[in-house]
């Protein structure tokens, strides 16, 4: 009898652990919305019979802010869970809308998580009065590969086709501002392999590498960025947010790199006091540009 009552009690403790980490017992699950109407381009002229998939998590109480998550995965998949919609989460509870993005991976297609991105920027922006979003505050975050993907917007963009019959393609895919979290950012020589070969193929050229290399494509027009990277980092080293961070400064882009002692890449699975701290210091950062108060 004395087991049963333990045992017992063993599940309590772990239904209500679940419950203050937000986990599926309480968790808000979003709106999934598609965002190619079925019919997503390549980048080669084409496109493919496939749907890209955003999760909208609204604030309850919203601010007006919005971010949309790019996972990490390596371009071979999607850690979805702490690295999106645990993150959307996190930012609902400061009044910051939270969109999930599933993008497709590259396979092969280099473009096609970048136009996903640039799209889903869009796709927001174009529903901001619907979804009580200041058009002008919404920004793009990502964590590992995901952060390749969102410095990539960050310095890939345009202002939208003023002619174009799609709404959501008459709109900006600039975001208004980038959070990077263990971000790979180059192609070069510090780059993490298995990322670069996922997006850019075995053998791609010179000009694809420095293309994609995204510390060699900022300028005066790149958002406000905030990085946060552990220098004890073996999988994506520090130097690719070192890199990223002086270019942002070489072009006078408002900019923060915090440099974590340790918690290498993942920050200790997602938790504990240096997972903690790029947190609290990211809201502190997105006070000081004024997108939150």
């Amino acid at each position: 009898m004395r087991a049963l009552r333990c045992l017992l009690q063993s599940f309590v403790v772990a239904f209500l652990v679940c419950l203050s980490h937000g986990d599926s017992f309480g968790a808000d699950a979003g709106e999934r919305i598609g965002i190619w109407n079925g019919k997503a381009p390549t980048g080669d002229g084409n496109s493919e019979s496939v749907e890209t998939w955003i999760t909208v998590h609204r604030a309850p109480k919203p601010n007006g802010t919005a971010v949309v998550i790019c996972p990490g995965g390596g371009y071979g998949g999607l850690v979805t869970g702490a690295e999106g919609h645990g993150i959307a989460e996190w930012l609902n509870g400061h009044g910051i809308a939270g969109i999930v993005l599933e993008y497709r991976l590259p396979k092969g297609r280099t473009y096609v998580p970048l136009l996903d991105a640039q799209r889903a920027i869009r796709t927001v922006r174009a529903n901001a009065k619907a979804w009580q979003i200041d058009p002008e505050r919404i920004g793009i975050m990502g964590f590992s590969a995901g952060g390749h993907l969102a410095s990539t917007s960050a310095t890939h963009f345009d202002n939208g086709d003023p002619n174009a019959t799609d709404a959501v393609d008459r709109v900006s895919c600039r975001p208004d501002f980038a959070i990077l979290v263990y971000p790979v950012i180059t192609m070069n020589e510090t780059t993490h392999r298995g990322s670069r070969t996922n997006l850019l193929g075995e053998n791609p050229s010179d000009k694809l590498i420095e293309l994609f290399s995204n510390e060699k494509q900022v300028n005066e027009k790149t958002p406000p960025t905030f990085l946060a990277h552990a220098i004890d980092d073996k999988a994506v080293v520090i130097e690719n947010s070192r890199m990223f961070h002086a270019a942002l400064k070489k072009h006078k882009v408002y900019c923060e790199l915090l440099e974590l002692p340790s918690g290498g890449h993942g920050l200790n699975g997602y938790k504990g006091p240096m997972w903690d701290a790029w947190q609290q210091k990211s809201l502190a950062w997105l006070n000081e540009i004024e997108v939150v108060e």
